[in-house]
């Protein structure tokens, strides 16, 4: 028994996951990272929900990973999303090694059958090391569960098509992709997108298959069923957990959640080079290279005969996500990046057809160079070493800018924040980076619980005030439409009412987001203590608060990661120590405010044109 069961392993299938996991635990952010990062955490934690359209699919698969015995809750979760990345090279390989099972005839010899699996794995590991799997992979990010999902649904499908051109069909399959379907919209709804690309691929079989009422009544319970993961949205709320985003209990408040009418609806102007940066969000030679992009091309050719309608599917699949990410959503210049991720599912088929480009070319080269003479043995040593030249190149090309493994910048950045703060301390914050990792330090490691941290930009949700009753339940914004307020203020509406009781702190995004034309502020550190323009108070910076604080991650250059909020954290710590040594030059307290700007110099060489500055305003040299 244990003897077949080795026959029937397949040690490349299992290479084609440990070997990306391997990669991505090497680079694995250690704790909460900017952007989503700090509320998914903190959602998974607490089972709740997380921003539009909430997620359960993502937050209920990485749940189980929190109970693990090592690491912060943070590590655990952004162990769970390298798995789910893993899992995604493993589809890639499956679905190789899928399309190619014909190709060595009926009677392939066991190098034929282990050079299709080395293909299959080659194409995998390349398609690890792209940046945008990778990023996605080493913290936490649903994509890659949303790509996984997306080849076992490719796979079902080829395997039907297969069972029906020979007269065995089993619609089994078919009701198996309606399942994962559904269940996707509970990681990400551009899954949906894939719809099109299915459908192709089914009735390119027999078009007549969509008059089966029978069929498509049990596909579309399938679909149901595994859409009702979403009923996890308005269950949880009921019990209110630490995170319940959009609180979606009632009918009304989960179709706001869902189909993300939180979000800002204006469209911007359409020009010729805002729609070429659009279209740009998807780029195969930037994720595989110029090579890889070739042979992906040179797939599609070698195989347009036998695989035209899984080459159409492909076509397909990419126009239905351009018609809709870039003709529908419109996307302005400044969030372009963020349509980028959404890309995943379609580089896990391009990687497909890279796969059995390899395949093809490499069988053709191990052909000739025999004819040559050349050993067979040396022959296919060349031809293996040539098809992991790819992957290995696009690892090392990524690596370094993937590296997050001592990438501590967001976790010290939150801690500082609330460091600053004083005992039962109001602290508003502005921008989802400013405020999730607050949300995970303070919700799920429990540091200075005392503090009311609020993120100024839901101040116009009637959910988010819910959330803060000892702030907001006799407030004066209970009695006004919060709808035809902004942010900025609501913002000074409660500031007004809180000032008299209790200490408030705003972050360097809010000092320069809202004004505060009744205020005066206390720098303390990257935040802002305001006091009112009659108080006694001194404007002088509270220099002791730097003492406190962490700053692993970038002094020193020891950590090379840098995406677009991690750069910004390093600035702000920069400017902010510009900020306090104008004021000590002010308070004629000269020695300190170079000692200032010499760390700010060395946290960020970028600003050492303002350090100058600095120092010739005020007549130092």
């Amino acid at each position: 028994m244990f003897k077949n069961l080795t026959k029937r392993l397949d040690l490349f299938s299992i290479f084609a996951f440990v070997i990306p996991i391997f990669i991505y635990l090497l680079t694995l952010a250690p704790s909460v990272t900017f952007f989503d990062s700090g509320e998914f955490i903190t959602a998974i934690s607490s089972l709740g929900s997380s921003h539009s359209p909430g997620y359960p699919f993502f937050i209920n698969y990485g749940k189980p990973f929190t109970w693990l015995p090592f690491g912060s809750i943070a590590f655990r979760v952004n162990f769970a999303t390298a798995v789910s990345g893993a899992l995604a090279c493993y589809g890639a390989y499956l679905l190789v090694t899928y399309m190619l099972k014909n190709e060595a005839g009926d009677n392939p010899s066991a190098i034929e059958s282990i050079f299709i699996k080395i293909s299959a794995l080659s194409a995998a590991v390349t398609y690890a090391c792209t940046p945008r799997l990778w990023l996605q992979s080493n913290h936490d990010k649903p994509y890659p569960m949303v790509a996984f999902l997306v080849a076992i649904g490719l796979y079902f499908i080829f395997r039907w098509r297969d069972s029906y051109r020979d007269g065995n069909e089993r619609p089994s399959y078919i009701y198996a992709v309606a399942f994962l379907s559904g269940l996707g919209t509970g990681a990400h709804h551009t899954i949906i997108l894939l719809i099109p690309a299915y459908a192709l691929l089914v009735l390119s079989m027999n078009w007549k298959i969509i008059f089966r009422v029978r069929d498509l009544l049990i596909a579309g319970t399938f679909g149901v069923l595994g859409f009702a993961i979403n009923l996890h949205l308005p269950l949880r709320a009921t019990k209110y957990p630490l995170l319940n985003w959009g609180n979606p209990q009632t009918k009304d408040q989960f179709l706001w959640h869902f189909l993300r009418k939180g979000y800002p609806i204006e469209k911007v102007e359409r020009s010729w080079s805002l729609l070429w940066s659009q279209l740009n969000a998807f780029n195969v030679p930037y994720e595989f290279t110029k090579v890889g992009f070739l042979l992906m091309v040179l797939g599609m050719f070698f195989f347009i005969a036998k695989r035209r309608i899984e080459i159409a599917a492909y076509i397909v699949a990419l126009v239905s996500f351009l018609l809709v990410i870039v003709g529908y959503f419109n996307t302005p210049f400044e969030t372009i990046f963020l349509t980028e991720e959404f890309f995943t599912p379609i580089y896990l088929y391009s990687a497909v057809f890279i796969g059995m480009a390899m395949y093809f070319i490499g069988t053709r080269i191990i052909k000739w160079l025999s004819s040559l003479g050349i050993p067979a043995l040396y022959c296919r040593l060349t031809v293996i070493v040539a098809v992991f030249a790819l992957p290995t190149t696009v690892c090392a090309l990524n690596y370094v800018k993937n590296d997050q493994h001592l990438n501590y910048v967001a976790y010290d950045y939150a801690s500082n924040v609330i460091r600053s703060a004083p005992s039962s301390g109001i602290i508003y914050t502005w921008g989802d980076s400013g405020a999730f990792p607050l949300w995970y330090i303070q919700g799920v490691e429990k540091m200075r619980e005392d503090l009311d941290i609020v993120h100024t930009p839901h101040l116009v949700f009637d959910w988010y005030l819910d959330g803060f009753p000892r702030l907001f339940s006799n407030s004066m914004l209970r009695k006004i439409p919060l709808e035809s307020q902004s942010p900025e203020n609501v913002l000074l509406m409660a500031a007004s009412e809180q000032y008299a009781t209790r200490p408030i702190l705003i972050d360097y995004s809010t000092r320069f987001s809202v004004p505060f034309p009744a205020y005066k502020f206390m720098q303390k550190g990257i935040t802002y203590q305001i006091y009112a323009q009659t108080s006694p108070q001194k404007n002088s910076p509270d220099m002791l608060v730097w003492d406190l604080y962490a700053t692993r991650g970038f002094m020193g250059n020891e950590m090379f990661f840098r995406d677009l909020d991690t750069g910004k954290a390093i600035l702000i710590y920069a400017n902010s120590r510009i900020e306090a040594a104008e004021a000590l030059i002010g308070d004629n307290r000269l020695g300190d405010a170079i000692d200032s700007l010499r760390i700010a110099a060395q946290i960020s060489p970028e600003v050492a044109s303002d350090v100058s500055q600095t120092l010739a305003r005020y007549g130092v040299k």
